[in-house]
């Protein structure tokens, strides 16, 4: 396969995770809902930083904003610094138990609910927040025990490096 194609596959599970992300759900479920974007996001860090970099987050966080609506540069902002985040650690990522990695996503996504509700709180001027946004944290760290395989077995599968 060649090396265009393998990064077609990656932006494709970007673009797929991306429509789940934009997916409405119903104001009681919200605050279950996972970062699914943020997931994809941190395995490709993780696994190739040097084929998707801060760039790529900057980008999708841009067409984030534009799918949800909000300001353009906010979730382009907050991406980009959680792409900053774990490439800058991707080796120590990388070389800790399925287990531990969850714990630092748990971390990941605590730090995006805390970058939303700081740029919602300068922006907009309200607070919407609860401690019940723990959960979706909660949600993402045991959603990458299942995420993290299945995308190193696309990965394998498609020989992509």
């Amino acid at each position: 396969m060649r090396a265009r194609n393998r990064i077609i596959i990656i932006w494709m599970t970007l673009l797929i995770g991306l429509c789940l992300q934009i997916i409405p759900w119903s104001e009681s479920y919200n605050i279950f809902k996972p970062h699914i974007l943020i997931l994809i996001f941190a395995y490709w860090l993780i696994a190739l930083p040097h084929r998707v970099g801060i760039g790529t987050a900057f980008v999708f966080g841009a067409i984030m904003d534009l799918c949800t609506g909000s300001i353009l540069g906010t979730h382009a902002l907050i991406y980009s610094f959680i792409a900053y985040l774990l490439v800058f650690k991707f080796q120590l990522i990388l070389n800790l138990a399925l287990w531990q990695q969850s714990f630092i996503i748990f971390g990941v996504s605590v730090c995006y609910n805390l970058l939303v509700f700081l740029l919602q709180v300068s922006i907009y001027h309200t607070i919407t927040i609860s401690p019940l946004i723990l959960i979706s944290s909660c949600i993402d760290g045991l959603l990458w025990i299942v995420i993290y395989p299945f995308l190193r077995l696309i990965r394998q599968s498609f020989a992509i490096n």
